[in-house]
């Protein structure tokens, strides 16, 4: 008597499983603003992590290009923050090979750098307003070179790592949050580049 209701309790729960599913599908099919984001990350290198990080937004961004590209701003600068932080604490690691402190001290002032550039390209969408013609290329102009810059000064934090001497979990540490830094920002870039050509 006991394996009948073993076999009802698992078609019972599959079948809420299956329940459950549909409806979480139905309601990111429903959502507007979710599909929004999903098409607008299309147009980016990494639209997994595109889809990922501005999901968890999508109630502010709505179906709105403007709030997307100061979403994925705000995402980027949170990013390089946190791995200006990450990176300070882990120079201060005792331990560390030379090479490794050196490359950490450049890779510090590289995020840094980082943050201060994509801080500066949230301000100038905020200039842009309502700007038109000229003045709006402008802005946009200056935007996207302080996130294109932004994006060097990430992919020059990992080249500090390069080569075989510097192998170890110093380097694996800072490649993976740097790599995560660079496709929220490369991102970001793609999503400034879609909305200039749009307004």
């Amino acid at each position: 008597m006991a394996a009948p209701i073993t076999t009802l309790s698992v078609f019972i729960f599959f079948y809420a499983l299956s329940l459950v599913a549909s409806a979480a599908a139905a309601a990111v099919a429903a959502n507007p603003a979710a599909s929004f984001i999903r098409t607008s990350c299309r147009a980016t290198t990494y639209p997994a992590v595109c889809v990922q990080s501005l999901s968890p937004h999508a109630t502010t961004i709505q179906k709105s290009p403007g709030q997307l590209v100061a979403t994925a701003l705000t995402v980027s600068v949170d990013r390089a923050r946190s791995a200006k932080v990450f990176v300070a604490n882990l120079a201060k690691f005792r331990g560390l090979k030379p090479r490794e402190r050196a490359a950490l001290k450049d890779c510090l002032e590289e995020v840094a750098d980082s943050v201060d550039r994509l801080s500066k390209s949230i301000g100038e969408l905020k200039n842009m307003g309502r700007a038109k013609g000229p003045e709006y290329v402008w802005h946009m102009s200056n935007l996207q070179t302080w996130v294109s810059a932004a994006l060097t000064d990430d992919s020059t934090c990992m080249d500090g790592f390069a080569g075989r001497v510097m192998e170890g979990r110093v380097k694996t540490s800072i490649r993976a949050r740097m790599t995560n830094v660079a496709q929220v920002t490369s991102n970001a870039l793609a999503l400034c580049n879609k909305f200039s050509r749009k307004y």
